[in-house]
C-alpha cells in the first residue's frame, strides 16, 4: 500500500511538512501549490529535496476553474495548464489535480467539459504527463464523481484519469458502490479524509473541520473498500484541512496521519478478504477482559499519604515485590500498585510529575499479539531493564508518555503476581468497601491531543468511541469523547482542556503533562459501600445541598431516596437504560481524585453533574500562587 499526504495537512514551511512526512514513514507527498509559492527555493531545488527525503511526489495541486470555460476565459485557462505543466517538469512529477471549476463563468454539459479534457489530455501527453479530475462537493456544475467519472469516460484520453476524494463523496452521501465499476487504470489517485458530522457550508466544513480517517464519523472504510474493490494499488493520500492540525506540531500530526492509513488498509483488508490489499500484515484488534493494574509513583513520604487515603477506600496491602520497593493493593478485581524506587522510569516519572498514576495494565487475550500490532501501528515500546525473577511485560508508550503493560492468561504472565510478588499480611486492614471492578480510566489531554489518543486507542482495541460531550466546568469547557468495549470491560474517557483555570486544564499545568486524573472503582451498592467507607474514616467530596433540591424536582425522586443521596454526598443521573450514581474524593494532590459508582443499566458517565463535582472540586485545589510545601 503507498501511502501519501498533501503538504496542507501540516504545520510549518515545506521544508518542516516534507521532514515530518518522511520521518512518519510515507511514501510519498502532495505539493500543495501554496506551500510551493510560500517557499523561496526554486521548483527543481524542491524536487531534490523531496527525492533527498526518500519521497516521491505523488500530485502537484490544485489547478482551479479549467473545463467549460467561455473565450477568451477557455484559452487562458489552457495558457495556465502550460505554465503548471512547466512547474511539474521542474518539480519532477507526473500528476495534476483538476478540480471542478466552481467559477460563476462556467458553462455546464458534460460533452463541453470532455472535449476541454481531451484537449488538455493531448498536451499533457507530449510532456509525459497526467491530469486527474477531481468533483469538488461544491462544484458549479460537477459535484459528484458520478458525473466527474462520466467526464473522464467521453474524454477518452490516457492521460486523463479521476481523482476520488472521501470527503466530496461522503459529504454528499453518494452511494460509494458507484466507485466499484470504474476500471482500476482510470483511478489516478485516492484522497482521503474524515470529518465529524456537522451540518454546516460545505464548504466551509471541508476547509476547516476534515480529520484523519478513523477521527471523524464518515465511512471512510466503506469508501476505501469500494476503492480497494476495483484493484485500485496507487496512492492511498491524505488530504486533510484542518485549523487545529494547522497549528499542531507536524511530527505529531504525521504520525497519526500514517497510522490512521494502516489502520484503514488493515480495516479494508479484514472486510474484503478477496481483495488484495497490500497492507502490513498484523493481529486484529485486541479484545479487553480490564484493567489489571494501575500503578502509582511516589516518594516515600508521599506514598504515605496515598496508602492511607486507599485504606479509607477499602483496600487492603495484599503483596511486595520481591526485589523492588513496590506495594500492591487489593480490593475485588481492583489492584493498585504503589511504586517507590529511587531509580527507573517510575522514578523519572516522578521527578518530572510528582505522584501520579503513571502506568496502567490491561487483561488481554494475547499480549505478544497486541504489543506486535501496537508496533505495526506506530506505538512506541518501552523496554528497561529485567531483574532476577522478573518478567518482561509487553509495553508501549502512552498519554503523557506513560506506559500501557498488556498482561494475558495464555503465557506466565498469568502468575505475575506470583512470580515477581510475595504475599504480605496487612498489619492493620481496612474493612472492604463492596470495590468490584475499575469502571474507568480517565485521562486528561492537551485539547489539541485529542484526536490523537482516540485514534490511537481505537485502532489498537477492540473499542468504539462515544460522541463528544462538552464538560461544563465554572472556568470554561472541556471537551470529552470515551473509548470503550461493547462488554463494558474496559472504558476509557479521554478529557481535552483547552486552557489552564479550568480543573483538566490546571492538572495538566502543575503535573506537566497530559496524564491520568482520575479513577472511577464500581460497586453493586452505592450505600452500602458508603457506609463502609465513612466507617474507614473516608471523607467525601462536599455536594451543595441545593443540587440535592433540583435532583428531586428534576427526576421526580422519592423524598426518602434524595435524603440518603444527601447524607452521603451520592450524584444522581438516569438516561433511557437506567440509573447511575456517583460519589468522590476531594482532590489528592494537584487534581487527582478518586469516583466510586454505581450502574443500574446506566451507560452514560455522569456529564450532567460534571459542573457540581467539579466546582466542589477546585476547592480543595492549592490556591493559585502558593507555593507547593
Amino acid at each position: 500500500m503507498k501511502t501519501s499526504i498533501a503538504t496542507v495537512s501540516l504545520s510549518g514551511d515545506l521544508s518542516d511538512k516534507l521532514r515530518a512526512i518522511a520521518k512518519a514513514g510515507f511514501d510519498g507527498v502532495e505539493i500543495f501549490e501554496n506551500d510551493f509559492l510560500a517557499f523561496d527555493e526554486s521548483p527543481r531545488e524542491v524536487g531534490r529535496m523531496v527525492r533527498d527525503f526518500g519521497l516521491e511526489i505523488s500530485l502537484f495541486q490544485p489547478f482551479r476553474d479549467f473545463e467549460g470555460m467561455p473565450e477568451p476565459l477557455r484559452t487562458r485557462t489552457f495558457d495556465r495548464a502550460e505554465r503548471k505543466f512547466d512547474l511539474m517538469q521542474e518539480l519532477g512529477t507526473d500528476l495534476v489535480l483538476v478540480c471542478s471549476n466552481v467559477s460563476p463563468a462556467a458553462l455546464g454539459g458534460i460533452d463541453r467539459a470532455a472535449a476541454d479534457f481531451r484537449e488538455l489530455g493531448e498536451r499533457a501527453a507530449r510532456r509525459g504527463l497526467r491530469v486527474g479530475y477531481e468533483a469538488l462537493a461544491w462544484g458549479r456544475h460537477i459535484h459528484d464523481h458520478r458525473d466527474a467519472w462520466e467526464i473522464v469516460r467521453r474524454a477518452d484520453h490516457p492521460n486523463i484519469g479521476l481523482i476520488l476524494d472521501s470527503f466530496h463523496t461522503l459529504s454528499r452521501k453518494i452511494e460509494v458502490n458507484s466507485i466499484r465499476s470504474i476500471p482500476k487504470e482510470k483511478i489516478f489517485i485516492v484522497q482521503l479524509a474524515d470529518a465529524p458530522l456537522i451540518d454546516m457550508d460545505l464548504l466551509y466544513w471541508s476547509r476547516h473541520f476534515r480529520n484523519m480517517p478513523g477521527e471523524g464519523d464518515l465511512p471512510v472504510t466503506e469508501f476505501t473498500r469500494a476503492v480497494a474493490a476495483t484493484g485500485y494499488d496507487g496512492y492511498l493520500s491524505l488530504e486533510i484541512f484542518n485549523d487545529q492540525f494547522r497549528g499542531g506540531n507536524a511530527n505529531a500530526i504525521a504520525v497519526d496521519g500514517y497510522r490512521s492509513l494502516i489502520y484503514l488498509g488493515d480495516q479494508v483488508k479484514r472486510a474484503e478478504p478477496d481483495i488484495r490489499l497490500p497492507v502490513p500484515d498484523m493481529p486484529p484488534r485486541v479484545d479487553v477482559k480490564g484493567v489489571a493494574f494501575v500503578e502509582f509513583t511516589a516518594s516515600e513520604e508521599e506514598a504515605g499519604e496515598l496508602e492511607a487515603l486507599i485504606r479509607t477506600f477499602g483496600f487492603r496491602k495484599a503483596a511486595r515485590h520481591r526485589t523492588k520497593q513496590v506495594l500492591v493493593y487489593r480490593q475485588g478485581a481492583v489492584n493498585l500498585v504503589i511504586n517507590t524506587e529511587r531509580e527507573g522510569f517510575a522514578n523519572a516519572s516522578y521527578l518530572v510529575h510528582g505522584t501520579s498514576a503513571y502506568a496502567f495494565g490491561l487483561s488481554v487475550d494475547d499480549a505478544a499479539a497486541t504489543a506486535e500490532r501496537a508496533r505495526a501501528l506506530g506505538a512506541e515500546p518501552f523496554e528497561q531493564a529485567v531483574g532476577p525473577g522478573e518478567l518482561k511485560v509487553p509495553a508501549i508508550r502512552g498519554v503523557g508518555g506513560g506506559l500501557i503493560y498488556f498482561l494475558d492468561d495464555k503465557s506466565e504472565l498469568a502468575k505475575i503476581w506470583e512470580i515477581e510478588f510475595e504475599p504480605v499480611t496487612d498489619g492493620a486492614p481496612a474493612a472492604p468497601a463492596g470495590l468490584t471492578v475499575i469502571d474507568h480510566v480517565a485521562q486528561t489531554v492537551k485539547y489539541e491531543e485529542l484526536l490523537t489518543w482516540l485514534l490511537f486507542y481505537t485502532s489498537l482495541l477492540d473499542t468504539k468511541k462515544t460522541p463528544m460531550v462538552d464538560i461544563i466546568d465554572p472556568a470554561g469547557i472541556v471537551r470529552s469523547q470515551v473509548v470503550e468495549n461493547n462488554a463494558g470491560t474496559l472504558r476509557l474517557t479521554l478529557n481535552g482542556a483547552e486552557n489552564r483555570n479550568t480543573l483538566a486544564g490546571r492538572f495538566i499545568a502543575e503535573t506537566f503533562g497530559s496524564g491520568v486524573q482520575h479513577l472511577a472503582f464500581a460497586t453493586d451498592d452505592i450505600f452500602a459501600t458508603a457506609q463502609a467507607l465513612r466507617a474507614n474514616g473516608f471523607k467525601s467530596l462536599p455536594i451543595s445541598p441545593n443540587y440535592y433540591d433540583d435532583v428531586e424536582a428534576r427526576f421526580g425522586l422519592d423524598a426518602e431516596l434524595v435524603e440518603r443521596l444527601k447524607a452521603e454526598n451520592i450524584l444522581y443521573d438516569r438516561d433511557d437504560h437506567g440509573e447511575f450514581f456517583q460519589l468522590y474524593s476531594p482532590t489528592y494532590g494537584e487534581g487527582f481524585f478518586f469516583e466510586i459508582i454505581e450502574r443500574r443499566g446506566y451507560r452514560g458517565y455522569g456529564a450532567a453533574n460534571a459542573i457540581f463535582r467539579i466546582a466542589a472540586l477546585k476547592k480543595y485545589l492549592r490556591p493559585e500562587g502558593l507555593p507547593k510545601v
